[in-house]
């Protein structure tokens, strides 16, 4: 029995670009707006009543191109402008994901930038089976794949796991093809027709980028002020994304080293980058070799790429703390010395250990294999880690490995979309980003011709807009805060310090 539930009602034929009297139904609908919270536990909707939200939901076709009568909704929350003589309009906010909830995320960043709460009624949209939108849950037992660690053996471990986590999907078969990026940015545009906008503004940081770079593709003339945060290479932006990864994430490994370097007296990795780093490499060696015991949990190969990924979640003093002191407990650990897990490290541990218990994992994993076909060939796979392995020996068995796309039950309805257009857009993303390498965003400027970029320089750290998921940063704020403001792009690509 299938998870997602469907509706029976109106449809129209055709691509989205070209609508016909079918989809004018769908722009023509009224949002019902209404209270968030929708149960006695519901700690976010509450949240989101108590800060003045209104919460509805839109019908929107099950397949753009052959609308048949089965239709789904998509639920969004509303936070109405403050300042209504100034207001602007409408701006819908994703923050990334795949397969991210955004209706409280939408609170969270109005409370970060108060020109956004001023000017503009902020939107969050939980996208097509996401969250509060008809969800998608293949009910899968882990939260992740792991690295394909050191062997054959190891590697062939992932290809199981992989073919197992695709299998559980299949009973959405009939689901899958559409549950694409691509549905999700016409579900947009139905969402600005029913609030009676002629043009949409909009702010996407990772994920959200490439959701947006496919919106202006397919509707170009219907967005006003876009600004993309850590922009995704929209032309490699699928499955094996990660593929392009780690060396990128080696060079953060690199700009932590220095920082507990620094610090050796407290965390004692090193007192030099190169220290560091080869205190790094012997743990990897010795789990490699075998699993360590930490706390209640056995780190093995498969698990500690995973946990040394987790260099990618900041570059400020906060974070490089944490992660230091996680290091030095494994690196204690890999002595066969009994340890304590930080807090951190054991929240990490146990959530690796977890089943997918809210669907996130399959849901984000059915949206990329929808997007772009993965090669069938586990092979291909084997080979690149193994080519790879000299330069990437933590993070390429991680990166470079099998996913369940290449089992999935289900083709891409349609082809990856190809972005290439002149909209104007305000593209900000920093130089050492281990999720949105700067070369992608390079590429992404190039494809989107009417784009200035505004470069964070010296940061190491995904997301640079707001503090949402990073440290702020004044002259980055500066440069948005200006373009939402009045909607004038900078004459040129600019440059900030970190």
């Amino acid at each position: 029995m299938t998870s997602v539930s469907l509706i029976t009602g109106c449809a129209f034929r055709g691509e989205a670009t070209t609508f016909d009297d079918g989809l004018a139904r769908f722009q023509h609908q009224k949002v019902v707006w209404h209270g968030c919270k929708n149960s006695p536990k519901d700690t976010t909707g509450e949240e989101l009543d108590q800060a003045g939200a209104r919460c509805g939901e839109v019908t929107v076709p099950w397949d753009y191109r052959h609308p048949d009568g089965r239709v789904i909704e998509v639920a969004l929350s509303r936070l109405r402008a403050t300042d209504r003589a100034h207001r602007h309009g409408t701006l819908l906010y994703n923050p990334g994901g795949p397969g991210v909830p955004a209706m409280y995320l939408a609170l969270q960043l109005r409370q970060a930038e108060p020109l956004l709460a001023a000017r503009y009624d902020v939107i969050g949209m939980d996208p097509r089976f996401v969250g509060r939108s008809t969800p998608l849950d293949c009910h899968w037992p882990t939260v992740s794949i792991g690295s394909a660690g050191p062997d054959r053996s190891t590697f062939e471990k992932t290809v199981r796991l992989s073919r197992d986590l695709a299998s559980r999907c299949a009973r959405h078969r009939s689901v899958l093809p559409f549950v694409s990026t691509r549905n999700t940015a016409r579900d947009m545009d139905v969402i600005r027709a029913a609030l009676g906008e002629q043009k949409i503004n909009y702010l996407g940081s990772s994920y959200g980028t490439y959701l947006g770079a496919v919106y202006l593709q397919l509707f170009p003339h219907r967005a006003d002020r876009v600004v993309l945060d850590s922009t995704l290479d929209p032309d490699l932006y699928g499955p094996d994304l990660t593929r392009t990864m780690g060396p990128a994430v080696g060079r953060a490994l690199e700009h932590w080293a220095g920082w507990a370097a620094r610090r050796d007296s407290r965390y004692h990795l090193g007192s030099t980058p190169a220290e560091v780093l080869d205190a790094v490499d012997e743990l990897n060696r010795t789990v490699s070799r075998g699993p360590i015991r930490v706390g209640g949990h056995a780190v093995d190969s498969r698990v500690l790429p995973q946990l040394l990924w987790n260099v990618t979640a900041g570059d400020d003093d906060e974070a490089y703390a944490s992660y230091s002191a996680d290091v030095r407990v494994l690196a204690t650990a890999a002595r066969g010395i009994e340890v304590t897990p930080t807090h951190v490290l054991e929240q990490t541990l146990t959530g690796l250990a977890a089943p997918d218990s809210d669907g996130t994992f399959s849901v984000q994993t059915a949206i990329q294999c929808a997007d772009r076909a993965a090669s069938r060939d586990p092979e291909a796979y084997y080979r690149d880690i193994q080519a790879h392995r000299t330069t990437e020996p933590v993070f390429g068995p991680l990166a470079r490995t099998v996913t369940p796309c290449s089992f999935w039950p289900a083709a891409p309805a349609e082809p990856a979309t190809k972005v290439r257009n002149d909209v104007p857009v305000l593209m900000v993303g920093a130089t050492g980003d281990p999720a949105a390498l700067y070369r992608g965003q390079l590429a992404a400027h190039r494809d989107l011709r009417g784009s200035r970029l505004v470069t964070l320089r010296g940061a190491f750290h995904h997301t640079v807009y707001a503090g949402l998921f990073a440290p702020k940063n004044t002259c980055v704020d500066n440069a948005v805060n200006a373009y939402l403001k009045d909607g004038t792009l900078p004459p040129g690509d600019t440059t900030c310090r970190s």
